[in-house]
């Protein structure tokens, strides 16, 4: 069974008219997924509720850093903060506040270090052929590698590693399928499953869908939508067949 959720946090980016073409090219490919759908935009105070919870256990923390301090700070190596897959790795500025100090404008971090310390080593099953395997993370990798990601936008309240971590356990998810860009966020949603008492569902990373010179297939850089596929005469199977179906 699939699941269709709308993934509709971030306001500013979202748009009643693009979630009706989600639900018109699902109807149009002949998938079926129960109803009805949930949106994340309804289940904030579901996300503050899991903060608390890892307010209790003393492994959030609140931060007032921009990205341009944080980025400053990456141009002085000795200030601990380097670029990896997951982007900058936060050099722990604000890191020992306590979140009685949280200001309006303050983001909310991980303490990846301390966290590591209550769940031990993570692992998770990979099942797609091309990276097949169970993998382990340890807390080096994570402290160095992963570092203390923010888990609630200062304007959104949340943010994507916490909510799919939430929703994907209240809607029982087993298998999550999604693309091999995102393969290095998931030690980030092992580690908030062990920490909140979670399942960690079996990870599925596909190759991403790429155009005829190899770029891929993004809305942010205008890539060609569903509709347009359509408009020029596509059918369903074309489509299954372009996505390896």
């Amino acid at each position: 069974m699939m699941l269709l959720r709308i993934e509709d946090i971030d306001t500013a980016r979202s748009n009643l008219e693009w979630e009706a073409a989600i639900y018109d090219d699902m109807a149009w490919l002949g998938v079926n997924y129960p109803r009805p759908v949930m949106r994340q935009s309804e289940r904030l105070q579901n996300y503050r509720a899991a903060l608390t919870r890892l307010d209790s256990l003393g492994v959030i923390y609140p931060c007032s850093c921009s990205r341009g301090h944080i980025r400053s700070t990456l141009s002085a190596p000795q200030e601990g903060a380097w670029e990896t897959g997951n982007g900058i790795v936060y050099p722990g500025t604000c890191r020992g506040r306590a979140m009685s100090s949280e200001g309006k404008a303050d983001a909310i971090r991980l303490d990846t270090g301390r966290a590591m310390e209550l769940t031990g080593r993570l692992a998770f099953t990979e099942t797609a052929p091309k990276m097949a395997g169970v993998y382990n993370f340890d807390a080096t990798f994570m402290r160095n590698r992963v570092g203390d990601v923010v888990l609630a936008r200062r304007d959104l309240g949340t943010s994507y590693h916490l909510s799919v971590v939430i929703d994907d356990a209240e809607q029982n998810v087993t298998e999550v399928v999604r693309g091999e860009d995102i393969f290095d966020a998931t030690p980030i949603h092992l580690l908030l499953q062990r920490l909140l008492g979670l399942p960690t569902p079996v990870y599925y990373h596909h190759p991403l869908i790429r155009d005829e010179a190899g770029k891929r297939l993004a809305k942010r850089d205008n890539a060609r939508a569903l509709a347009k596929y359509r408009a020029e005469g596509a059918t369903p199977a074309d489509i299954y067949r372009m996505v390896g179906l």
